[in-house]
């Protein structure tokens, strides 16, 4: 590691805990040039995986685009934060537990609406409205129905 204040490669691990139920490690460290103290944390880093779009575009798996996507879809909705990360946690293990390479964006999406469905009514709705890309208000009311 290189020390943020005077760039020495020199240094010495002070304290080691895992985080992230042990998905990482954090790390106290010191720089023997200049004695600054710092924090690494280290953590796996996964092969990325692609997501395969409805026009067969292929991007990086991204778990902040997916986080945002249901926080988006709860906005201004009595949800816990904490339930949303929850369902980014569920879904993006899932996907990465099941799929090696690529992922079609259906699946997530699907996967989306079904946790969207268990934590809110309107947030489902809001998601599917896009998700699904309702062309009527006919589309709307027949998902709404579903719900019941």
């Amino acid at each position: 590691m290189r020390c943020p204040k005077c760039g020495c490669l020199d240094d010495k691990v002070i304290d080691s805990r895992a985080v992230k139920e042990g998905a990482g490690v954090r790390r106290r460290r010191e720089c023997l040039s200049c004695s600054y103290r710092y924090t690494t944390i280290e953590g796996i880093v996964p092969e990325e995986l692609k997501v395969v779009k409805r026009n067969s575009e292929r991007e990086d798996f991204d778990r902040d685009k997916l986080r945002r996507g249901i926080a988006n879809a709860c906005y201004k909705r009595p949800i816990n934060p904490d339930d949303i990360d929850r369902a980014v946690e569920d879904i993006s293990a899932a996907i990465l537990c099941e799929y090696d390479k690529e992922v079609a964006s259906a699946d997530i999406g699907s996967r989306v609406m079904s946790e969207l469905r268990k934590i809110d009514q309107v947030a489902y709705v809001r998601f599917a409205s896009v998700y699904r890309k309702f062309k009527d208000v006919e589309e709307f009311i027949d998902e709404i129905r579903a719900l019941k």
